[in-house]
């Protein structure tokens, strides 16, 4: 699941066009708010950037939480390719993330809390 403390209203067009070049199905994709998740998370990934002055937010609850700050390219300003740059070193940094995640025995990892934490802390620091 994915959602935000402060969604737009509208996934961001570039966005959608940097997935489908990725082929990746961008069906049902919608912003939203966390308040309106269908479950609580057991593990929550923030990904705001404090160099660009983001507040994370504190979302409280018992779950895993680690901080993999990226910059929004959102926020991207110049040439068409420049932004493009952005919204694609964005993606290639999540990715990288997310697969190392993935790839994570989670459910070995699901029964001590600490070493997720330190697995997906470790995580958050891979580069592409």
């Amino acid at each position: 699941m994915s959602a935000g403390s402060l969604p737009t209203g509208q996934v961001h067009p570039r966005s959608l066009a940097l997935l489908a070049r990725e082929g990746i199905s961008t069906d049902g994709y919608f912003s939203k708010s966390w308040d309106n998740l269908p479950l609580t998370p057991d593990v929550v990934v923030t990904v705001c950037a404090s160099a660009a002055g983001e507040t994370c937010p504190a979302y409280l609850g018992p779950m895993v939480r680690t901080h993999w700050g990226v910059e929004d390219p959102a926020h991207a300003t110049g040439t068409d390719e420049e932004i493009n740059a952005a919204f694609d070193t964005a993606y290639r940094i999540l990715r990288t993330r997310i697969e190392a995640f993935l790839a994570l025995p989670l459910t070995d990892l699901k029964k001590d809390p600490a070493r997720l934490k330190s697995e997906l802390d470790r995580a958050g620091k891979l580069l592409p």
